[in-house]
This record gives C-alpha cells, sequence and structure tokens, in this order.
C-alpha cells in the first residue's frame, strides 16, 4: 500500500459545503483520497465539520481523519472495476441537465456540486437529470460540466479533490428522491484514470447499480471532451430523515 507524505491537519472551508453545516461529501473523501496511490474508497463516519482542523493519521493501512478524538473518515487502497455505460454527447447532456429536478425541489441548495444557489466560479454547478427516452439505460442520469482555470492545481489540470466532487452528487440523482427523507453519502470510491483540463466540454454520468432497503449503490463517470473516460466513481448512499 502507498501512501503520500501526510499533512499534520486539513481543513474543509465553509465554500465546499454540501449539507449547510458539514463538507460536501465528494470533496470530503478526497482529502483522504489524495494521499492515497491509485483508487481509493472513503466511508463518512460522521458529517465533515467545516472551518476546523481536522487531524491526519495513518492507522492500520488506512488513512483517518478525527476530530479531537472522533473518527470523521476513514479511507483505504481499493480495486474499482465498474461496467461504465456508454456516455451521451454533450448537447445531449446540457438537454439532460435542463431536466435536473433540484430545480424544483432541492435539500441543499447551496451544496458545492450541485446547488442551485451556487454562482459560476464558485460552486461547480453539476445538474445531472435524466436523459431522453431511448438515448441511455433507464434511469441514467448526465450532466454537462466545463470545469474553469480556478480549479486547476500545480500541474496544471483540475485538482484531484474536484474531481472525487464531481463524481459525488450525480449518483444522488441516479434513483428516485425519497417521499420522507434526503440522501447522504456514506461511502465514495474513485479511480482517475486521466486528467482533465480547464475548458473541456466534460459529460458527467450517474447510474443506479443496486439498493438494499433504504441504501443505495451507485456509478459514476466523468468523461472529456475526446469522449475518453477519465475517472469513475462508486458510492453508497442512505436515505436519513429530512434535515429540518
Amino acid at each position: 500500500m502507498k501512501f503520500a507524505e501526510l499533512p499534520q491537519t486539513v481543513l474543509i472551508q465553509r465554500r465546499f459545503h454540501g449539507p449547510p453545516d458539514s463538507g460536501n461529501g465528494g470533496y470530503s473523501c478526497a482529502l483522504i483520497g489524495k494521499f492515497i496511490t491509485g483508487p481509493a474508497a472513503v466511508r463518512l463516519r460522521i458529517p465533515p465539520p467545516l472551518d476546523t482542523p481536522l487531524e491526519v493519521r495513518k492507522k492500520n493501512g488506512q488513512i483517518e481523519l478525527y476530530l479531537e478524538d472522533e473518527l470523521v473518515a476513514s479511507g483505504r487502497p481499493t480495486a474499482l472495476d465498474l461496467d461504465v455505460p456508454e456516455a451521451p454527447d454533450f448537447e445531449q447532456a446540457q438537454a439532460a441537465s435542463a431536466r435536473y429536478r433540484g430545480f424544483k425541489s432541492h435539500f441543499y441548495p447551496g451544496c458545492f456540486v450541485c446547488g442551485t444557489e451556487r454562482e459560476h466560479g464558485d460552486g461547480l454547478r453539476i445538474f445531472a437529470g435524466p436523459l431522453e427516452h431511448g438515448s441511455g439505460p433507464e434511469g441514467m442520469v448526465a450532466a454537462a460540466w466545463i470545469p474553469d482555470e480556478t480549479l486547476t492545481d500545480s500541474s496544471g489540470f483540475v485538482a484531484s479533490e474536484y474531481i472525487w466532487a464531481a463524481l459525488d452528487c450525480p449518483g444522488a440523482y441516479a434513483f428516485p428522491e425519497p417521499e420522507n427523507g434526503a440522501i447522504l453519502l456514506g461511502e465514495l470510491a474513485v479511480s482517475i484514470n486521466a486528467p482533465v483540463s480547464s475548458g473541456e466540454r466534460c459529460v458527467l454520468i450517474g447510474w443506479e447499480i443496486s439498493r438494499q432497503g433504504r441504501k443505495h449503490f451507485t456509478g459514476t463517470a466523468l468523461f472529456g471532451e475526446s469522449g475518453s473516460c477519465r475517472a469513475v466513481g462508486y458510492a453508497t448512499w442512505f436515505e436519513v430523515p429530512t434535515p429540518g
């Protein structure tokens, strides 16, 4: 198992929230995933707190985040082998985005990734909606996304934490919204296969793989402008009581 050199602490700035008082799930998972070489799976143990230093520890072959002595999240190397559906083209994804159900009702409208209240250059504004009938597998959602230059790191490509974040929320829209309750991410596994450049006309897709009662398992994938699959994600979601 290979791990990058670890900092003593990390901090989730308020900008990167999902629910109003905790970190976006994908972005928070990335704070661990970026220190693991290759595909990684990260499990959230409690809602990740904002603007609070979290201690990073290497323990039992895992990377863990702690708030004092409380475990916030843990990550481990993993193998990720998904059967990824064919992606729609960018124009089809744009049309799907226009059908995003979050435009009508949204539990977390300020979410860094999928929040409708976030402005360009602040949130990612990834709005995954259903494809037209016959243009993809039943239940699959898609979104068009053009990452801007503020999302790049020293490599000149989109930083890994934003790739993780982008692979988060589309999965939550790949199954029906619960009648009574909201949806929260429990675990996210990500494999980044190739870099993404700012300004690329990207397509994201999400699809449900299976479900067990109030637990849902979804796949997500990010495609670059050339049509190649740049990254994939596998998530576990939980239906939880309605926030309020």
